[in-house]
C-alpha cells in the first residue's frame, strides 16, 4: 500500500545504494533516488514501482558541488514530495598513499563525503521535522575507527560522518527525529572491488558482506533507531579487539599492513 511519505537515498543506483533501494521498496517505502546520469537509475525506478507498486521519484545528479545540493532540493518540493526518512549513501572510496593523490580529487573526496551530506540534511530537516517520527541514516565505515594505509582522506570523512552524526542524533531527540549511521566493512559492490577483497588478508576477506544482506541490516537499524550499526559479526569482533588493543599494539598491525606493500610505492 502506498503511502504520501518518501525516503530519499543518495548513490541509490549501484552497490550499497542500489541495495538500500530495493531493501525499502519491499517495505513498502516510496522513494526518491539520486544517483549520476547513466548509471541506470530511471530504470531502476521504473523496476521498484512496478514489482513493489510503491511510488519513485528518480533525480540523474551529480552531488558534489552545493548548488546541486540546493537543486536537488528544490526538484523535490516542486513535486510536493514529503521526506520522512534520509539515507545520505553518495560518497568517493580512497584511491592510494596521500602523496600520489591528485589534489582536486582530495578536495572533490572532502566535499561529497562530508559536505553533500552535511548540507543535504539542513536542507530536508523541516521535512523531517514535519514527518516526525523520522529518521536519518549516514553511510560511514569501518574506516572511521581504524587507521589504514590508503585511507587516510576516507578514513577522516568518514570518522567526520560519525562524530556528526552521534552529536545530531543528541540535539534532534527532543524532535523525534532517530539519527543512524551504518558503518560496514568492504563489500562486494562491483567486479573490481569483488577480486579486490579476495586477494586481501585473511581477516578481510572473511568480513566482506554482500551489500543485499548489509543493506537490511542498515535499513533495520534506521528503523529501529539503533545509533551505530555495524554489520557483521566479524567486524563487531573486530570493535571489540579495537577498544581491547593497546595503541602500540595497534601501531604494529598498521606497520604489518604496510609491509604488504612493494618499496617502490612507499618511497618519494
Amino acid at each position: 500500500m502506498k503511502t504520501n511519505y518518501f525516503t530519499l537515498i543518495t548513490g541509490a543506483s549501484q552497490g550499497f545504494g542500489k541495495a538500500m533501494a530495493i531493501e525499502c521498496a519491499q517495505r513498502h517505502m516510496n522513494l526518491v533516488l539520486v544517483s549520476l546520469p547513466n548509471t541506470g537509475l530511471n530504470e531502476l525506478a521504473d523496476i521498484l514501482e512496478k514489482i513493489y507498486n510503491v511510488s519513485v521519484f528518480s533525480v540523474e545528479m551529480d552531488l558534489g558541488t552545493s548548488e546541486n545540493c540546493i537543486s536537488l532540493f528544490e526538484k523535490v518540493k516542486k513535486k510536493h514530495i514529503s521526506i520522512k526518512y534520509f539515507i545520505n549513501n553518495a560518497g568517493v572510496l580512497s584511491k592510494g598513499f596521500f602523496k600520489d593523490l591528485d589534489t582536486n580529487y582530495i578536495l572533490f573526496q572532502i566535499s561529497l563525503n562530508i559536505s553533500t551530506p552535511t548540507l543535504l540534511i539542513k536542507l530536508f530537516l523541516n521535512d523531517l521535522k514535519q514527518n516526525a517520527p523520522s529518521g536519518i541514516l549516514n553511510v560511514g565505515s569501518m574506516a572511521s575507527f581504524f587507521n589504514l594505509p590508503k585511507k587516510q582522506v576516507y578514513g577522516g570523512t568518514k570518522a567526520y560522518l560519525l562524530s556528526f552524526s552521534r552529536s545530531l542524533r543528541r540535539e534532534l531527540e527532543s524532535d523525534n527525529i532517530s539519527v543512524s549511521i551504518v558503518c560496514p566493512g568492504g563489500m562486494n559492490t562491483s567486479a573490481a572491488l569483488t577480486y579486490q577483497n579476495r586477494t586481501g588478508s585473511w581477516g578481510s576477506r572473511m568480513s566482506i558482506m554482500n551489500p543485499e544482506d548489509a543493506a537490511k541490516l542498515a535499513i533495520e537499524g534506521m528503523l529501529k533507531g539503533r545509533e551505530i550499526i555495524i554489520p557483521g559479526m566479524l567486524n563487531r569482533f573486530f570493535m571489540l579487539l579495537n577498544s581491547l588493543l593497546p595503541n602500540p599494539v595497534k601501531d604494529k598491525i598498521t606497520a604489518v599492513e604496510m609491509n604488504k606493500f612493494k618499496p617502490e610505492m612507499l618511497c618519494s
